[in-house]
């Protein structure tokens, strides 16, 4: 890494310092990833802030109503082998009892194996 660390993208503070894989601002309290600001990759992260990958596995934090279905997705269901993509729904996987659908990364938190 260089000797020079960027600038908070927060509050402009010129003393950011790092902690692990994160750049952190002790004036503002703000914390980021240099690598995802660099790269300009689009990170997809669950409802807790979790990033997401391809292949993870999910669960489902609310009830989902589903157009043309008679019951809904519930709380708890477990999703194996998501896909990220662009867009609104930005995860595509195969829910158990649905089949193959959309979601937004917003209803669902990554399960640590």
């Amino acid at each position: 890494m260089s000797d020079t660390l960027p600038s908070c993208p927060e509050c402009s503070s010129t003393y950011t310092y790092q902690v692990d894989a994160l750049l952190s601002c002790p004036e503002c309290g703000h914390e980021w990833s240099p690598v995802a600001d660099s790269d300009d990759i689009a990170v997809v992260r669950d409802s807790v802030g979790n990033v997401l990958a391809d292949g993870d596995t999910v669960t489902v934090i609310k009830d989902l109503k589903i157009k043309g279905a008679s019951s809904s997705v519930k709380v708890g269901t477990k999703v194996r082998g998501i896909r990220l993509v662009e867009g609104d729904h930005d995860i595509d996987c195969r829910v158990p009892g649905f089949g193959q659908m959309g979601l937004k990364s917003q209803f669902v938190k990554k399960v640590s194996e």
